[in-house]
């Protein structure tokens, strides 16, 4: 029996239960799990925003020890550490092959077949495939990548989503440059991110905006030359900051249309705007025909942060390693299971960064 945060019905919150894990089968590898953050995605799922069956183990971005493997695993052994990655990529369909295998036709099926059950025997399935609010998941096989046994795993955990998804939306989505005017909307955890490797990637100036005028200090310590409150007067003050030009490139964190639009309207013509935030499929976003034509600018949505893990993860490992990414200062909270809704809750009223819930 393992102790698990299950999602009984989208809309309520989660219960902590016992459920059972099967020995993992061809192909799949048992976790046990050292820590997990709570994403806004967990959140999305937990309200009904993104699809998700039910009885479901929620968390997605966790780090752990392997246990044991089924048949015809080759790329971890019991006892490495591994990183879970939600969107493993199958390296077979045409986008996988196309080198872009965070756009995976197959990454989500995990999250379609059960993984454990409860006292009854009611299947239960694993959030994003992955089911990282519990001590212990089972994973398919690309879904555990493997890191150094010396790298914290409660840092490790983070890298899994925030760090992939924020820094890749730098390197690989934006390809960031020296000198160029950054603006990020939406202070959590993957805006933080964002701010970190702009500063990695020598941006300058890079402006963080939030509706919390309470994230001001925590976004400077990330990266952030400046902070701007998102109100009516958020363009005036980034243009003023970017020789009344615009960012050239805009990152959206938080996956709502009025934030989209201020990336967008923060952006000079011809700059680039980064969509990173989850939304609603309800949510829509106006453009007139031509503001699109006139100002030129590339819209562009990222998923994962463009990230390969095999790849980007060993790379953010150096980074990290380096004392040039500072993982620890996006994490501003620790709980354990009994503590998700309150994580969840913080999320909701704009509070902090990430929450790392510590097994």
């Amino acid at each position: 029996m393992v102790r698990a945060a299950v999602l009984f019905a989208q809309g309520k919150p989660l219960e902590i239960t016992d459920i059972t894990l099967p020995d993992p089968g061809p192909g799949q590898v048992r976790v046990r799990v050292a820590a997990s953050g709570v994403c806004h995605s967990d959140l999305s799922l937990a309200n009904g925003t993104l699809r998700q069956p039910v009885p479901a183990v929620l968390g997605h971005e966790g780090a752990g020890v392997v246990v044991s493997v089924g048949t015809g695993v080759t790329r971890v052994g019991p006892g490495d550490h591994v990183l879970l990655n939600w969107s493993p990529p199958c390296r077979e369909c045409w986008f996988c092959l196309a080198g872009e295998p965070y756009l995976c036709e197959r990454a989500a099926d995990a999250a379609q077949v059960p993984h454990a059950a409860l006292g009854d025997g009611t299947p239960v399935y694993p959030g994003l495939g992955t089911g990282a609010f519990a001590e212990e998941t089972v994973v398919p096989e690309r879904g555990a990548v493997k890191i150094p046994s010396d790298v914290p795993l409660e840092s490790a955990a983070v890298l899994g989503c925030a760090v992939l998804t924020g820094a890749g939306a730098v390197f690989n989505t934006a390809k960031v440059t020296a000198g160029q005017a950054v603006v990020v909307v939406g202070v959590g955890g993957v805006g933080l991110s964002v701010l970190q490797a702009a500063r990695i990637a020598g941006a300058s100036p890079i402006i963080a905006v939030d509706v919390h005028a309470a994230k001001a200090d925590l976004a400077l310590s990330q990266g952030a030359t400046d902070f701007v409150v998102s109100d009516e007067n958020t363009v005036k003050a980034i243009r003023a900051l970017t020789g009344g030009r615009g960012a050239d490139v805009s990152f959206e964190c938080v996956g709502i249309p009025t934030a989209i639009r201020t990336a967008w309207s923060a952006s000079r013509r011809g700059g680039h705007v980064v969509v990173v935030g989850v939304g609603s499929a309800k949510a829509m976003v106006e453009f007139s025909a031509l503001e699109l034509y006139w100002f030129g600018r590339t819209l562009t949505g990222c998923n994962y942060g463009s990230s390969d893990p095999d790849i980007d993860v060993p790379r953010l490992l150096d980074l990290l390693a380096a004392g040039e990414l500072d993982v620890s200062g996006l994490v501003t909270a620790h709980t354990d299971l009994d503590g998700i809704e309150a994580a969840f809750d913080d999320m909701r009223q704009g509070r902090g960064g990430r929450t790392l819930v510590r097994f």
